[in-house]
């Protein structure tokens, strides 16, 4: 497995959980530039019929990457991700705010990238 890749090569890829559901595909990979590290990924999950877009802040740590398939595995319930806490492309949340990067690493039971 290759362990440097260009975030560019990542974003667009797919998001599965462990039973093969499609839980939406990359958008954006948010970088800590103080500490040179990625923080999150942005996930868009489609709504019912494509129809209103979400976004979610996914930690980093949460996620595993198989390169040959080109996608990404969240081990989380889809009923899971439609109740996470997300946002839309008019209303990003402040990702550097240590409160909410805690919630939102909570609640994927990951560990805060900051620590």
């Amino acid at each position: 497995m290759q362990s440097v890749l260009a975030a560019d090569t990542l974003t667009g890829d797919k998001v599965l959980n462990r039973q093969k559901e499609d839980l939406g595909t990359i958008e954006h990979l948010m970088i800590d530039v103080e500490k040179g590290r990625v923080a999150y990924a942005v996930l868009s999950f489609a709504g019912f019929l494509g129809m209103g877009d979400k976004l979610f802040a996914i930690p980093w740590s949460a996620l595993t990457i198989d390169t040959g398939e080109k996608q990404f595995i969240l081990d989380v319930d889809k009923k899971l991700l439609e109740g996470a806490p997300g946002f839309d492309k008019g209303h990003w949340p402040d990702m550097a705010d240590r409160a909410w990067g805690a919630e939102v690493s909570t609640y994927y039971h990951a560990k805060p990238y900051w620590t």
